[in-house]
């Protein structure tokens, strides 16, 4: 069936001045049973409609649609687009004018929603990095304020106190040195220096450096049975030995004590390695979950600032495995436990 819904101007002219010709010409015919005269009445009022309806379209509709466009460009026509708009514009229906105009509008909408959503974080961001170093400042300041008005002449307070006073200078330091890192990180200043190494062993030395402190929880590290096998993997060693420790020290951190952290190796396909660290802890909620890769995002505020950290560990790793092209993921059962997962690249040859 015939459709006017996707005519180009010229087709568009066309078919209106047809419309226009016919019962005129017809009408002569009729009047004067010349046909000759019918004919010609047909061509001149066909030519003159055609002409005169074409060139309003052109002039007129198609030149404020070609104000729009530039609008939507929001730039100088460039000697390509000025080609575009002389040649091209003119051949499109002013159906296919309103689709691009509907599909620029849906764009401007999603990047407005984006403006809001990175506006709402960044406020959240600025409002918890304020809380993080208001805290140890505050503390330093308090034991200081105390030591100079008097308490400096005991020697058990004033020995606690100063201990406890570069207790909040590091978390200060580490602070920002974690936020350096991820400023590094995602101005892609930190090269990576990649390399072949066995992934087992370098989880062994993560489990050996955090014995101490793991094991004072009565927490045992063990490598998945099964996954003992050496895998080699093509990363930067150093980096990959960051996000381990983060994640070892979260799932000791939030770990039951006498549970268990288990790290899992396995070979997704023949170019890839997928690496868990899992532990029998707490767990997070769903809800979370999207977002515990967030800098200074805690599932509970006062729970984990109890447990120490600069709460920067994870959105580090997250930089990390992204900046080797790679993701990182979280599965969780609250009360069960939670496995955090990233995956390599396999051995290069």
């Amino acid at each position: 069936m015939f459709s006017t819904k996707n005519l180009s101007p010229r087709q568009l002219s066309a078919f209106t001045a047809l419309l226009l010709a016919a019962p005129i010409s017809a009408g002569i015919y009729l009047l004067t049973t010349n046909w000759k005269m019918g004919l010609g009445s047909f061509a001149f009022v066909f030519a003159g409609s055609y002409g005169l309806i074409l060139f309003t379209l052109e002039k007129f509709i198609y030149r404020k649609i070609k104000l729009i466009y530039k609008f939507i460009h929001q730039t100088k026509a460039t000697r390509k687009e000025e080609v575009y708009f002389k040649y091209i514009l003119p051949k499109k229906s002013i159906d296919e004018v309103r689709e691009d105009v509907q599909s620029w509008g849906e764009k401007q909408n999603e990047e407005i929603e984006l403006l809001k959503r990175n506006e709402a974080y960044r406020k959240e961001f600025l409002q918890n990095l304020a809380h993080e170093i208001k805290t140890p400042i505050f503390a330093i300041q308090g034991y200081v304020d105390t030591l100079l008005n008097g308490a400096m002449d005991d020697i058990a307070v004033r020995k606690k106190f100063i201990e406890n006073t570069g207790k909040n200078v590091d978390r200060l330091v580490n602070l920002v040195n974690d936020l350096d890192e991820i400023s590094k990180l995602e101005k892609g200043e930190q090269l990576l220096y990649k390399q072949n190494f066995i992934i087992q062993d370098l989880i062994r030395e993560v489990f050996e450096s955090l014995s101490l402190n793991i094991h004072d929880k009565g927490i045992k590290t063990t490598i998945k049975k099964g996954c003992e096998s050496p895998i080699n993997v093509f990363a930067d060693k150093e980096k990959i030995r960051m996000v381990l420790i983060n994640l070892v020290e979260n799932a000791s951190k939030y770990g039951k004590p006498g549970g268990n952290i288990i790290a899992s190796i396995y070979k997704t396909d023949e170019k890839h390695v997928l690496v868990e660290i899992g532990d029998d802890g707490i767990g997070i909620e769903e809800e979370h979950l999207q977002r515990i890769f967030e800098r200074f995002y805690r599932t509970d505020a006062a729970r984990s600032r109890d447990k120490g950290g600069t709460g920067l560990g994870l959105a580090i790793c997250k930089h990390i495995i992204e900046a080797h092209g790679q993701s990182i993921h979280a599965r969780s059962t609250p009360d069960v436990g939670t496995s955090i997962g990233f995956t390599l690249d396999s051995k290069r040859e």
